[in-house]
């Protein structure tokens, strides 16, 4: 009996790692992701540095003091997202990789 009792703690030990990594990156991956919901265009965008920089070039060029995008209200928020369906990536030199 003690053999089977060894062989099963070794598979234990060996199938957990394969069955817990996957949902762990899968959480760190959705907690990482930030998305804003265009109600006028109704679309989603992530938040990730290419937006970040965006956002930059929008507050420079309306001469807006720079704030975090969360804080800003829903109208400065739905302002921007106007704003940004008319310059795209290549258009503001927004390298991607």
């Amino acid at each position: 009996m003690s053999r089977f009792w060894n062989k099963a703690l070794l598979c234990a030990a060996l199938v957990a790692p394969i069955a817990f990594v996957p949902s762990a990156l899968r959480a760190a991956d959705q907690k990482a992701k930030i998305v804003y919901h265009d109600k006028n265009k109704n679309d989603d965008h992530e938040w990730n540095k290419n937006e970040d920089q965006a956002y930059r070039a929008y507050a420079k060029e309306n001469h807006r003091k720079y704030s975090d995008f969360s804080k800003l209200n829903d109208n400065d928020q739905q302002a921007y997202w106007g704003w940004r369906h008319e310059h795209s990536d290549a258009l503001l030199k927004i390298n991607i990789h």
